[in-house]
């Protein structure tokens, strides 16, 4: 194991990938040298692409990453895609993403499954942010499901959020749920070259002021992935924002509660797997939920009895 990880840190891209399908297995050795992968992390700028489903967040990521690829930096790209409940993978993950980038070496891009995480996030998707920052990408890319307030634990992960909204969502955006709303450190209104833009800018810009962030004012980028619109803004606004971060010495403390979130969910998910065995408890799981079936018993009632079962 310390071969691959020693591969991954030379940037090997086979390495990478199966670096990751071990993690995502929760192989022992390979989590094991996430010590070392961990050592040599911190140095990419993590941004985290969310917003509703069919605002145009992958051909956004698609220039994002053809724009700094021009600029020479590497690019590591991670699809989240709801998991399939039969396979337990990626529901989307043989959908052909990013063609033109594939082939290039420089850009490794990953689908990963939600697993029944409720965030929109994968629990894995932390150690993959550390193993490509290791292996030397310069900007991480995220992007999310698509599930509306769900989205919002990408802020546990991303130094930079981009909340993503398109003309003709309805009514308003208000629609939206606020908790998506309120993490955005830049707002991308995309296909820009439709109508009804400026309202979607202007029902922004009015939600920031009623409720804006303290100490610096949220920028509001109009783009196009159909017509090559507003992307070298767009990448200007990030790069501002990652200088802000630093500058404010902000950078430390969001690295800081992405490791406090990663360090509750191992310990969760741990915790889970010691004191509860599924299939030790199958039989009393089927005949509680049969009693609920018959409204003989309530949910809570049952998780009691389990847990009486498990703590006695």
């Amino acid at each position: 194991m310390r071969e691959l990880s020693a591969k991954v840190l030379h940037g090997d891209t086979q390495a990478i990938a199966r670096m990751i399908t071990l993690i995502e297995n929760n192989d022992s050795e390979a989590i094991r040298a996430m010590a070392d992968i961990h050592k040599k992390s911190g140095h990419a700028h993590v941004i985290g692409i969310t917003g509703v489903m069919g605002s145009g967040k992958s051909s956004l990521i698609f220039e994002l990453a053809y724009s700094y690829r021009k600029q020479g930096k590497k690019i590591g790209v991670i699809a989240i895609d709801p998991t399939s409940p039969f396979s337990g993978g990626a529901l989307l993950g043989d959908r052909v993403r990013m063609m033109e980038l594939s082939t290039d070496d420089d850009v490794f891009i990953r689908s990963m499954g939600t697993r029944g995480m409720l965030g929109g996030v994968s629990n894995s998707v932390f150690d993959v942010v550390e193993i490509f920052d290791a292996a030397g990408m310069d900007i991480i890319l995220i992007e999310t499901v698509g599930v509306g307030q769900a989205e919002v634990d990408i802020v546990k992960i991303a130094d930079t959020t981009l909340v993503v909204l398109v003309p003709g969502l309805g009514d308003s955006i208000q629609t939206i749920k606020a908790g998506l709303m309120e993490i955005a450190d830049i707002f991308v209104v995309n296909k820009a070259d439709k109508p009804g833009v400026e309202q979607v800018v202007a029902e922004i810009e009015s939600m920031l002021d009623i409720s804006s962030k303290l100490g610096r004012e949220i920028p509001i980028v109009k783009t196009s992935t159909k017509q090559k619109i507003g992307i070298s803004d767009l990448i200007g606004e990030i790069d501002t924002h990652g200088l802000y971060l630093k500058k404010e010495k902000k950078l430390e403390m969001k690295r800081r509660k992405r490791y406090e979130s990663e360090l509750t969910e191992i310990i969760r998910k741990r915790l889970m797997n010691l004191i509860f065995d599924e299939s030790k408890f199958k039989d009393t799981l089927d005949s509680l939920i049969d009693q609920i079936s018959r409204k003989e018993l309530d949910a809570y009632s049952a998780a009691d009895e389990i847990l009486g079962k498990i703590l006695k």
